[in-house]
């Protein structure tokens, strides 16, 4: 599998100090807390996109996670300020977002992903793809970021 260019993809990024309620007993921040700093980041990721969760909701479609891969790299610590940054990967068939997590220095502590696939609220089914307008959200601001040619 080809390595992915970060570069050429939409991202958004959040800024975050492990708080002490976020340590196992070992004075680490806990493995399932990293979920919720991937969240932060996916929030600002969907908000840049024009698809927030309230228009999520409001659009008939829900997106359930349905595949997580986390690598962690080095322990977070207490008050240790890092960027978490959520990068769109694929959004045409379903949401594929690579996350991040670095130091000021620029050290790489944690690499994850997580795949959530288009459902109709009214039946639960499976959607075969992305909405369009989702799909010509992504498009327009990759456009408007210089990430894609016309």
């Amino acid at each position: 599998m080809p390595k992915t260019d970060f570069s050429k993809l939409l991202s958004a990024a959040v800024r975050l100090r492990v708080p002490f309620f976020d340590l196992d007993p070992a004075g680490v921040a806990w493995h399932g807390r990293y979920f919720q700093y991937f969240e932060l980041a996916r929030c600002e990721l969907l908000e840049l996109v024009g698809y927030s969760y309230e228009d999520m909701m409001s659009s008939g479609i829900l997106w359930p996670i349905a595949d997580t891969s986390v690598r962690y790299l080095q322990p977070l610590v207490l008050n240790q300020e890092v960027t978490v940054t959520a990068y769109l990967r694929e959004w045409e068939m379903r949401i594929i977002i690579d996350y991040r997590i670095k130091d000021d220095a620029g050290s790489v502590f944690t690499r994850a992903s997580t795949t959530q696939v288009p459902v109709d609220a009214s039946t639960l089914e499976l959607l075969l793809g992305s909405p369009d307008f989702f799909v010509d959200n992504v498009r327009s601001r990759m456009k408007e970021a210089g990430l894609v040619k016309e």
